[in-house]
């Protein structure tokens, strides 16, 4: 099942030589994704709209809308022409479009983005191409409209005298 960490044994005879990895099939939730609940796998092309809740990871190219509240996960093989909204963008592929996400993008090495960007809060790695514009802001935060100001009386530094004229 997705998300379930499988080990195997080796014996050391047969790990002698040999490179040996574990990886678990949620490790590209390491940047606080979830279970991915869909994948767009390599070579594949989708045209249209996408909108879902959970995770989503897509490998292939993608031509339309992403809209979502959850997690986009962009390979470093994907190409997206798209216009995305999402909670969180952990992208190293390419995107050409506007991207807004209500909580981060995180730009890996090699991502290539074409298009603007607007989060609260984004990083992004070298190696990184970024060609647009960038917005961070938390939400607008209004002022009261009521603001009036208060006279302070006037402070004096000892030996200074008041001269009244």
């Amino acid at each position: 099942m997705w998300g379930q960490e499988k080990k195997e044994e080796m014996s050391s005879r047969e790990q002698e030589g040999k490179e040996v990895i574990m990886v678990a099939a949620n490790s590209t939730i390491a940047e606080g994704a979830g279970d991915i609940c869909a994948f767009v796998g390599k070579g594949v092309e989708f045209k249209g709209t996408i909108s879902y809740s959970g995770t989503v990871k897509i490998d292939g190219y993608l031509d339309g809308e992403i809209h979502t509240d959850g997690v986009l996960l962009i390979g470093e093989e994907a190409i997206i022409q798209a216009k995305i909204t999402a909670g969180t963008i952990v992208c190293k592929g390419k995107i050409t479009g506007d991207v807004v996400a209500k909580e981060c993008v995180k730009l890996r090495a090699p991502a290539v983005i074409n298009g603007s960007v607007k989060a609260p809060v984004v990083s992004m790695e070298d190696g990184v191409l970024f060609n647009g514009a960038l917005e961070m802001a938390h939400g607008v935060r209004e002022l009261p409209r009521d603001v009036s100001l208060h006279p302070v009386g006037m402070i004096m530094s000892p030996g200074i005298k008041r001269v009244n004229g």
